[in-house]
């Protein structure tokens, strides 16, 4: 596998720190959008994009509108787009909506290596623990 570079959207900071570790842990860079009004500005200056990690609960919005918006840009429709909240009872709702899989938080440093490996593979993960 290459270069992977993720995405992050999540307005806590300690979750985006903690979630940037675990991925360059594993050889993956990202890139960080805590304020979903610059999400566009963000994705303008990426090069690459393989894998968003999408919390559910932003400021102004939610994590659905922005999936939705992210899956009607033909850039990112094969980008696998993971729910990644503490609210582990949307699990059903995020997979209606058409998340790819979904990681709930806190992200267990245990079996992150392995579900990071299989959502970049193109299998669908869906842990609410």
């Amino acid at each position: 596998m290459g270069q992977v570079n993720a995405l992050i959207i999540d307005d806590n900071a300690k979750n985006v720190a903690v979630l940037a570790r675990l991925l360059a842990v594993e050889g993956v860079s990202s890139d960080k959008v805590m304020n979903p009004s610059q999400l566009e500005a963000v994705l303008e200056r990426m090069d690459q994009v393989d894998i968003i990690f999408l919390d559910l609960e932003l400021p102004g919005t939610n994590g659905y509108q922005i999936l939705a918006w992210l899956k009607s840009d033909p850039r990112f429709q094969a980008v696998p787009v993971v729910a990644y909240t503490v609210h582990v009872d949307e699990i059903s709702v995020a997979q209606q909506r058409g998340f790819d899989s979904f990681l709930g938080k806190p992200i267990r440093y245990d079996r992150f290596p392995s579900q990071l490996r299989r959502i970049l593979r193109g299998e669908q993960v869906w842990e609410t623990a």
